[in-house]
């Protein structure tokens, strides 16, 4: 088959894999790996290659721009001492302790090599997590602690990452060169991001139409990472900080018809660069897979086992001392924090823990690994082996863990969502009170509605996301949208008439929760 047909194949594979995933509720990043695997061992399947200084800007970039706009930065704040203990301590005690298990599994191994592998395999991916936890009601604060570390351990990582490649290439790299690089690399990098979030948007707004907007976002989010990394500062935690910045004011100046198909187009395309990402891992495992002797490759399927049961280990015991370390502090009276379920309970530790699944950032910074790195077949083996069994062994097990413990909270972005209704929807009022017409009296009978079902239930009809007049509005579209497939069907309208409302109804339908 040729390349556009494969791609074709692949895409559709992909799109079957993640139903099946979405069907049994498992991850879809876990059919990605194993599809990405058996690729590998597929007669004549692809070779195809990618330059590896394209490989972070690719398929990091936009995915991290897009989990960093929906961040909230108040839940950030609130839940800074497990996050920041997460990003730091727990990534830095992973990338020692799968540095020193390969170093003693492979003594010829440099350590700055082997280092740099645990920074490819420490940090934990946004997407499998994210996966498992919008299926089952995790408390509130739980999520955003994993949201939050998912988010900055791969700033921590790929630091860490690029001071180890960069002691391999020059072969002598002293503390006194390696304190300026951290320094520029993290101040740098927040000030650029926040800079570029300031200015950029001024020039993003002016286009004002759909395509071309969505272009230029990506346009954009590719810019700022190119310009990070020519810099010398990091283009993760740049990018977390552009996209936070540029997410508190995105709301009021984008309209409606711009933000629906961006969004859209932006879930797609994180997708794609899922699909992309294990597919070319999978396809470089069988030119590494054939070079191998048979005793190597029983030698490097141990050496794979004993690295991921190393990544378990670690992040388990750090959360067990974690919390046992604040409990402690908490009792003796040192620490006082303002939430008492600041620190997690066993069941709610054991579940942070097995959130550990490896993913696309540990792909693309492997295969990022330049061509004569050291060792290199074998940290990409690591690689995807620590990813697929991650995501085999921790994401088809999540789900039922967390089912079988039966956390819950008691719905604080349900309150938080009432609240908001009732004052949005009074100032809607107020916007309108003074108009005598019959159009302004039809809205204020519904904005009351909306408001008396805030009153009546204190999470504000969140349960079903319903509006009183949803339904209805729903089934008078519904009934429109008939008429006009029928006026088409006779030719009584043409195509372009029938597109013209059908765009009309298609916006009153997402109005209406449809």
């Amino acid at each position: 088959m040729s390349t556009f047909e494969w791609i074709i194949v692949l895409l559709l594979g992909a799109v079957a894999l993640s139903a099946l995933a979405r069907r049994i509720k498992v991850p879809y990043p876990t059919f990605l790996a194993i599809g990405g695997a058996l690729i590998a061992f597929v007669p004549d399947s692809p070779t195809w290659t990618l330059q590896p200084d394209l490989a972070l800007a690719l398929f990091v970039a936009p995915v991290l721009l897009d989990a960093a706009f929906d961040t909230s930065l108040r839940d950030l704040r609130s839940n800074w001492v497990p996050v920041s203990t997460l990003v730091v301590a727990a990534v830095g005690l992973t990338t020692a302790g799968v540095a020193y298990v390969a170093h003693r599994l492979m003594p010829g191994m440099p350590w700055a090599a082997a280092v740099a592998l645990g920074a490819i395999v420490a940090p934990p991916d946004a997407a499998a997590a994210v996966a498992i936890l919008s299926q089952v009601k995790l408390p509130y604060r739980m999520v955003k602690v994993l949201e939050g570390e998912s988010l900055l351990n791969d700033a921590t990582a790929l630091l860490i990452y690029r001071i180890a490649v960069g002691a391999v290439v020059t072969e002598h790299l002293t503390w006194g060169q390696v304190a300026p690089i951290m320094t520029l690399a993290l101040v740098g990098s927040v000030i650029a991001g926040f800079l570029a979030g300031r200015i950029i948007p001024l020039f993003i707004e002016r286009v004002k139409e759909a395509p071309s907007a969505i272009i230029v976002q990506f346009a954009t989010t590719f810019l700022v990472w190119i310009a990070a990394e020519h810099l010398g500062l990091s283009g993760i935690l740049t990018i977390v900080v552009y996209a936070m910045t540029m997410a508190r004011g995105a709301g009021m100046r984008m309209p409606a018809r711009l933000r629906v198909p961006s969004y859209a187009v932006w879930e797609t395309t994180v997708f794609v660069l899922n699909v992309l990402a294990f597919m070319l891992i999978g396809m470089q495992m069988r030119p590494i897979w054939t070079r191998l002797e048979t005793d190597v490759r029983w030698e490097y399927c141990m050496a794979a086992a004993w690295i991921l049961l190393t990544v378990v280990l670690v992040r388990l015991l750090w959360v067990t001392f974690y919390r046992t370390t604040l409990r402690v502090l908490i009792s003796q009276g040192i620490y006082h924090p303002k939430d008492p379920n600041t620190v997690a309970s066993p069941k709610g530790g054991l579940i942070i823990s097995w959130c550990g699944m490896r993913g696309l950032v540990t792909l693309a910074t492997a295969f990022a690994l330049p061509e004569n790195f050291p060792y290199r077949d074998f940290i990409v083996f690591i690689a995807f082996a620590v990813v697929l069994g991650s995501l085999i062994v921790q994401g088809l097990t999540l789900r039922p863990l967390i089912l079988a413990f039966g956390l819950k909270d008691d719905d604080p972005v349900g309150i938080e969502v009432a609240r908001a209704r009732t004052i949005a929807y009074r100032a809607a009022l107020d916007a309108i009170e003074d108009d005598p017409s019959e159009e302004a009296e039809i809205l204020r009978l519904e904005y009351r509605a909306i408001m008396m079902q805030a009153d009546d239930d204190p999470h504000g009809g969140i349960a079903n996301g319903e509006l009183p007049a949803d339904p209805l509005r729903r089934r008078a579209i519904a009934a429109a949208r008939r008429s006009i497939f029928e006026l088409r069907a006779t030719e009584v309208i043409g195509d372009d008439a029938f597109h013209r409302i059908e765009e009309e109804l298609d916006r009153a339908e997402l109005s209406a929760g449809g």
